[in-house]
Order: C-alpha cells, then structure tokens, then sequence
C-alpha cells in the first residue's frame, strides 16, 4: 500500500505547479532568510518532550528545542483554530482581529456542501502578502480556515503561491477524507465518504480491529500533505521561501495508520471509544492520539531532513508551535488529563486560562539563535508578523495598525524590554476576555450570554478573576479582592482593546465600549 500511495500522491502533487500567472523570484542564493512555520493543531503545551511530555516520544521536535530557543510563554493567538490564525496571519489581536470565532462563512455552507469558514476581506492577512512584497515564495500545506476557494479569503488571493491541503476545518476532522485542495482545484482521493458522526454499528465488539474497517481509508491527508511540502522546498531551495505548515495533527477525529498505531500496541491500559460524541470511534483512543502526535514528529522530521540535505540550514529560521490548547472532557475519545496535555496549565481548548492558549514555542535559526537557549518573554502570534519581517531584513515593510511586538531581539540573545500587555477575546464558550501584564493575569467569562442564560464557567460571573503567574501558574487562587488597584488597571486595558465588530457581537464588552 505505501508504494502504491506513493505513486498516487507523486502524481496528484505534481499535477498542479505554481499558476503561470504568478510572478516568481528569480533562483537565486537567497539572500533573506528561508522560513519554515509548523503549527499543530490542538496539541497542548505539555504534549511533546521538550515541555516535559513523558508518555509520547518526540525525538525530533524535541531535538528542534535543543538546537534552538524555546519559549516557556508563548500564547497562541486564540483559544480555538481560524481566529488564532487570523492573529497569525494579520499581527492583530482578537480584539481587534477580523476572525473573532469559528465558524462557516456566511453563504458558505459546511462540512456537506461548499466549504470554507468566514473569508478575511482582500488585502487582511498581511503576513503573506507583505513577505510575497520583499520576495518570498510561499506555499500552505495543511489546514486553511480563513475563506472557501472563490472567496477574498482563499490562501491563492493572500499572497500564497501553492496551497495544498484542507480548505475548511470542518472537512478536516477526517482524516481520510474523499478529496483536498490543490490551488484552487478540489482533488479526489482513494477513500469512501462516511459521517463524522458516526458511531460502531449494533452488535460490534468495539475490541476488534474488523469493527473498525469503515472508518479507514487508502490515502491518509497528512502524509500526502507532507509529501507535498517536501515537494515545494525541493522546488524552491534556490530561493527566497515561506513554508506554512498547518497540520491537522492531532485534533480529532483518533485517525493513524495501523503501522503507527503498533508503535504504541499494549502502551497504555485503553477503554475503546465508539463514536457518538461528535467524533469517529477508535478502539484504543489513548494509542491513537500518541501515534498521531508521534507520527506528526516523524514528518517533520522528514521535511528538516531536506534543510540539511541542501545545505539550508543557517539559511532557515524553523519555528514550530500549537494553534490553541488540548481538548477538553475526553472529546471524541482523547485523554489530554492522561497525558497531562495541558503541562499541569489550568483549562483547555474553548478556553482562556492558561491551558487554553499557552502553547509550546520552538525556533531554530543555527548561527543565530543560540542552541538550548530558553526564554521566558511572554509572545503571542500577533507578534510574527514583526518578528519575521525584522529577521528578514525588512523591518521598515512592517504594516501600521498591527498589535504585534517583534522579538527578533530576543531570539538574537539581546535584552528587551518586556511586552507591555497580552490581550485576548473570544465571543465563543459564553463570552470571554483576558490580559496578561508581568505576571499579572485577568480573566473575564459569560460576557456573551443573553441576560438570564445560567452561568457555568468559573466563578457564574462576568467579574474580574485575578491570578499571578509567578506564583500560581495553575491558577488556583483567585487574588482579585486583595488587589483592587491591579484589577481597574487590567479592566481599563481590557475596556481599550477591544473594538466592537457586527460580525462578532460580544454582549458586554459593546456595551461597556459604548459607554
């Protein structure tokens, strides 16, 4: 089978080179340096060995950490996928971000019919098109989430040269799915249609491998998907290159080819998951989320393989992070409390304490960035957008308007002055808002429910909670009463950041912005 996909996928991946219409940088020795972004998908920051992980095996990712810098907190740019990509994408964040939420976009459709979340407006995301501008090449392989193709926001109309992968996140909660993206053209694949949703029919022994056999299909997305990265730095090592690596791996649904699933055979005692909670069942939940997590590592071993083998690797800046914390009550049959996911963080995805949004942040530039170095600047994606366009000579190209700080410095081994506030917002999971200054947090929840909706999260309020991080980094004490000059301090920050949107109405924060 392996041969047979790599033929098939060679094929496909060859089929569609960069459009004719786009104009190319001639190949030349780059002169700017070669960007490399792996972002994964709901993997928390306690997920691999680098941050402490002692159940899933991460040789590569955690020779990436030994090689480079790692950041211990670095904030993704929401708590759930498009939006933080959004902040990614535009060095702005959620509050005042054009994606403030998922969802699909409007006229759109869904997972069923034509696909694609809310599309930025023409011009948004200017992490792409600024580095297009100064003479990158870029190609996304992964998951897209920012606009369906047709739309003003498909990756081939913000400054991307090659997409290949999923379009809309929704599709890609399988990860055998019937076709992928390749520009703008949908491409089919070896594998039968079947429902996210779907549970173990009546009567299987949720033991058996046999039980399972509907749910698998002949071509697996993010080995294709790799494939097709590879294929592009090949193509490109001559020149100036963004690679945006947006994997699905590990969001559910617990989809791994059976020789990664053996890897873990008998690993970890397992209660098979039949379905029925939004996603498709596994048998052995727990081996499936560790394979996948260690499948991803080896790909990305491979794709860093290639830097070497060229010779790129003091021509390439390689950063690697998380979209968003780990999932949450044991969705869709992952165990994040059994892996310690979260790193011992307080909340997961869906959510603003620490757990929800602090990620794992790695960055290797080798002769610049000083190997097994470690910082504690506090990060979020906004600031990429700088940092990236300083490292590569292009400081003066850095857009107006943008939230995002470049630590470029820091990365360089020079003193910084510390980010002076990290605001976040979501109109998601109720409502919520949340600064960081020094190692003071504020956290805001049901800010979004209608007036006499029943209050779950935290404290059943829309008060201020108040933490500090250096010496509660679980959250557990919520100090807001002792420190009643901090907490007007961090509430006017929060009342300036945020600026209303119709798209993304946020019930109390309007209201308080109205005033």
């Amino acid at each position: 089978m392996r041969g047979i996909l790599a033929v098939f996928s060679l094929a496909l991946i060859a089929s569609a080179p960069l459009r004719a219409a786009d104009s190319r940088p001639p190949a030349v020795s780059p002169s700017k340096p070669n960007i490399i972004f792996l972002l994964a998908d709901d993997l928390g920051y306690g997920d691999i060995g680098a941050y402490g992980q002692k159940k899933i095996r991460t040789p590569s990712l955690d020779q990436l950490a030994r090689d480079g810098m790692k950041f211990t907190q670095a904030y993704s740019g929401h708590n759930v996928c498009a939006p933080s990509r959004c902040a990614l994408m535009t060095g702005k964040h959620p509050g005042h971000a054009y994606i403030r939420d998922n969802r699909g976009g409007q006229g759109i459709g869904g997972a069923n019919g034509p696909e694609g979340q809310e599309p930025v407006p023409a011009g948004e995301l200017k992490l792409p098109l600024t580095l297009k501008k100064i003479g990158y090449t870029l190609g996304g392989f992964g998951k897209w989430g920012l606009g369906g193709v047709g739309t003003t926001g498909e990756p081939m109309k913000q400054g991307f040269d090659r997409f290949f992968g999923y379009n809309d996140q929704a599709v890609a909660h399988n990860f055998y799915p019937v076709s992928l993206w390749d520009n703008e053209r949908k491409v089919p694949l070896r594998n039968e249609p079947f429902s996210a949703h779907q549970k173990l029919p009546d009567g299987a022994d949720p033991t058996k491998p046999a039980s399972y056999t509907a749910f698998v299909g002949k071509d697996y997305a993010p080995d294709l998907i790799n494939e097709a990265a590879r294929k592009f730095l090949r193509e490109n090592k001559d020149r100036p290159f963004f690679l945006y690596y947006p994997t699905t791996v590990p969001h559910l649904a617990l989809q791994v080819p059976e020789d990664s699933l053996a890897e873990y055979k008998d690993a970890f005692p397992e209660e098979p998951y039949p379905g029925g909670r939004g996603y498709l069942p596994h048998r052995t939940p727990r081996a499936a989320y560790a394979a996948m997590v260690t499948r991803l590592d080896r790909e990305i071993g491979k794709l860093l393989a290639l830097v070497d083998e060229f010779g790129l690797r003091e021509k390439t800046i390689v950063i690697f992070t998380s979209d968003n914390g780990p999932l949450y009550d044991r969705l869709g049959g992952t165990d994040c409390e059994f892996f310690n996911s979260a790193g011992g963080l307080r909340g997961y995805k869906g959510g603003y304490y620490e757990g929800g949004f602090r990620v794992p942040s790695l960055v290797r530039w080798t002769g610049r960035i000083a190997p097994g170095s470690v910082s504690t600047r506090v990060t979020g994606f906004e600031d990429w957008l700088p940092t990236l366009l300083e490292l590569s000579g292009a400081k003066g190209e850095t857009p107006a308007g943008i939230d995002g700080i470049s630590f470029a410095p820091t990365l360089l081994g020079q003193k910084q002055p510390e980010r002076p506030f990290l605001y976040r917002e979501s109109p998601g999971y109720g409502g919520q808002a949340c600064v960081r200054v020094g190692d003071w947090k504020a956290i805001r929840l049901n800010l979004n429910l209608a007036p006499n909706a029943k209050k779950k999260q935290g404290s059943g309020t829309t008060e201020i909670e108040l933490y500090n991080l250096a010496s509660d980094p679980a959250e557990k004490n919520n100090v807001a009463a002792q420190h009643p000059d901090i907490v007007a301090k961090l509430a006017a920050i929060m009342k300036a950041q945020h600026l209303p949107t119709k798209l993304w109405p946020n019930r109390v924060l309007d209201a308080e912005a109205a005033k």
